[in-house]
């Protein structure tokens, strides 16, 4: 079938619209990282755009080689799959109760929940509450508090409400018991759902560095989220606790900030390409009700 002249007009629009948005998404990203391989003059004389200028890789070398870095990061790999694993869990049997007309007290739960994304006890009492527990330089001061996402809890609720109560029907008849039927049949279902609130928890462990600042005094314990932070501040007040001389430090606050970004989303990029397919539909189909 021939193309119309309009719609080869439409076609080669639509590609320099998408080409232009893809610059502009792009565009900040690939500035950070070329900054982070700049030199000093260049980052403050605005000269860098797309290609480093004057080429370095002094921050690089001056972060990668401290050992509390690499602990840092091993710190927060440990966050981030204990407390996405844990935030997964109590998520997802939270929202499959929840989904549940014959639950009783179904409508309390669901309010009481709900409440709690608008009203909280606040800084100190949270502070004073783990103190309390004992959680103060514990993993669970970092994974506990945060573990349950209202917001994501909602979406998910929504997505287990749209599944045929027919399947759980004919698995009570096949003698399925409540737990077989929710790890056998609605989990391997709910794949969609569950790579969008594993992506969501785990970019909102990686990046958390608050409640470290908060609740660890120890450094081997912090986060590389928290590390960076330090660092960052102290290139700022000419204080870098990463830098071995003056030079390194003159280099450290020009371009630090690009290189403490990258570092962090780095891994959070490699992941994603994995979620991404999951993810696009996972989070159309829990958000809207079926």
């Amino acid at each position: 079938m021939k193309e119309s002249l309009q719609y080869k007009v439409f076609r080669v629009i639509n590609v320099i619209i998408l080409l232009l948005v893809v610059y502009i998404t792009l565009f900040p990203f690939l500035n950070v990282v070329a900054q982070s391989f700049s030199g000093q003059a260049e980052i403050n004389a605005g000269k860098v755009n797309l290609i480093p200028k004057g080429f370095n890789i002094e921050t690089y070398k001056t972060i990668l080689k401290d050992t509390t870095f690499w602990t840092s990061y091993k710190n927060t790999i440990v966050y981030t799959v204990v407390g996405t694993a844990i935030s997964m869990v109590m998520t997802t049997m939270f929202a499959y109760v929840l989904s549940k007309k014959r639950l009783m007290g179904r409508k309390f739960f669901t309010s009481f929940a709900v409440f709690t994304m608008f009203f909280h006890g606040g800084l100190i009492p949270n502070y004073i509450l783990i103190k309390q527990l004992g959680w103060t330089n514990s993993i669970w001061a970092i994974v506990i508090p945060g573990a349950i996402s209202i917001f994501n809890m909602l979406i998910m609720k929504s997505f287990f409400e749209g599944m045929p109560e027919e399947l759980e029907e004919a698995a009570s008849i096949d003698g399925s018991s409540t737990y077989g039927t929710f790890l056998k049949i609605i989990l391997p279902l709910s794949k969609p759902i569950l790579a969008t609130m594993f992506l969501f928890y785990a970019v909102g462990s990686w990046n958390s560095w608050f409640g470290a600042f908060l609740y660890l005094d120890k450094a081997d314990m912090y986060p590389v989220t928290l590390y960076l932070r330090n660092l960052l501040a102290g290139a700022t007040t000419g204080q870098s606790a990463g830098a071995t001389s003056a030079d390194d430090l003159t280099q450290i606050a020009a371009n630090i900030k690009a290189v403490t970004m990258v570092l962090t989303v780095l891994p959070i990029l490699c992941v994603y390409p994995f979620v991404q397919k999951y993810f696009v539909s996972g989070i159309m189909l829990g958000s809207v009700k079926q």
